[in-house]
């Protein structure tokens, strides 16, 4: 596996000299300044491309072309949305960059309640909090009929919470949620985000799994045709916000995603933390199943909790077996001779050495550094032992 860092751009406080001395080779990133539905002009892919290079480095995956929620809402209907994502797809391709990760998670990306979770002796790591959400759900954002969506032991920890928070309290909740996190195509206001869960309400689960099947029936080939990968990275996290259908969570919602336009083209983001969420999700063996389509890894993991609450825990901690889901990668990808299946150490914990300083939330650089060297030392071992079972059969 090929080990790459995401980079957020020149502005990025962990720089491309601090990224090669982790060990990484390649690079994740995307044109952050661009909106959802606006074309990346081939000069300013190369011109990136070029600060990446000049580095000793490569940008390996384009992680995210914007994908408008026109498209989610509309599926086919979004004729222009469609025609800028391809065209954004076709020069990436001209430039080199072959892989690219996007998400079908209608309005907000990948969603937090607490940014500084303390975990005692690892440092702060990123949580959500099942209690909190359910707090500004029917609390904070006052979501109509919001109550209908939640049980009822959720209900009332949450009443119970509101009664006691600050002022303060309830203004960092809002903030970690609609503000936008790190990769985020944007933040939201309260009534933005009132406004733009009307515009979903009548989507049903399967109503959004046909708009993604109808985009990838034009992406898909197009992605065929200039030798581009495509992988949809997993909701995070995998269950419905604010009573909104999501389709990329279980491996029903996978095998859908792959039967729905069968091709090299179509594949995955396999995101150990967004899938692990989930109780049901059993990583490995997904893993092993679609382990051909995968063509892209997030490996980080997570502590998940009886009431759906998770946090970020270290690499080979949680509740996910990551050493079962690295063995399964590898063979994925030792299965088709030159295949290598670019991965990246995801969401790291913030020491206490790095708290002083900027960083964005889950994308501090020792976090992230303890955790590639985690997942490398696995990876070693792993490969050890299996040329150690080759030559002794």
């Amino acid at each position: 596996m090929k080990e790459t860092w995401r980079w957020f751009g020149p502005s990025d406080p962990v720089t491309l000299p601090h990224i090669k001395q982790a060990g990484a080779t390649g690079i994740v990133t995307a044109l952050h300044d661009y909106a959802p539905g606006e074309v990346w002009p081939l000069r300013d892919i190369k011109a990136l491309q070029a600060l990446i290079e000049d580095a000793g480095l490569s940008w390996d995956v384009c992680e995210s072309i914007w994908m408008p929620d026109a498209i989610k809402l509309k599926g086919v209907g979004a004729t222009a949305e469609i025609a800028a994502w391809v065209e954004t797809m076709r020069n990436l391709a001209r430039a080199g960059v072959k892989t690219i990760c996007y998400n079908f998670m209608p309005l907000l990306d990948w969603t937090r309640t607490d940014l500084s979770f303390e975990i005692e002796g690892q440092g702060q790591a990123l949580r959500f909090d099942m209690v909190d959400f359910v707090v500004f759900d029917v609390h904070i954002l006052a979501r109509p009929n919001a109550q209908a969506d939640h049980a009822s032991d959720l209900l009332a920890a949450a009443q119970m919470r509101w009664g006691h928070m600050t002022k303060p309290e309830i203004a960092a909740l809002q903030a970690n949620i609609i503000a936008g996190l790190p990769g985020s195509a944007k933040g939201f206001t309260r009534a933005d985000l009132l406004a733009g869960i009307e515009s979903f309400a009548t989507l049903t689960h399967r109503d959004l799994q046909a708009n993604l099947a109808a985009f990838l029936e034009v992406v898909v080939p197009e992605a065929d045709a200039l030798g581009v990968r495509l992988a949809i990275h997993p909701d995070d996290p995998p269950f419905s916000l604010f009573g909104l259908p999501r389709c990329v969570s279980t491996a029903q919602d996978l095998a859908f995603i792959l039967h729905a336009v069968p091709s090299p083209a179509n594949g995955l983001t396999f995101c150990t933390g967004s899938l692990g969420a989930r109780a049901d999700n059993n990583l490995p063996q997904m893993a092993r199943r679609f382990g051909a389509h995968i063509h892209f890894a997030h490996l980080r993991n997570v502590q998940r909790e009886e009431d759906g609450s998770f946090y970020e825990a270290a690499a080979l901690g949680g509740s996910t077996d990551m050493v079962a889901v690295l063995h399964a990668l590898q063979d994925a990808e030792t299965a088709t001779p030159a295949r290598v299946i670019p991965m990246r150490p995801d969401h790291g914990h913030l020491l206490a050495f790095e708290q002083s300083q900027k960083s964005n939330p889950g994308y501090s650089y020792l976090g992230r550094l303890k955790g590639l060297a985690e997942l490398r030392g696995a990876l070693a071992a792993l490969s050890y032992t299996r040329v150690a079972t080759e030559q002794a059969g």
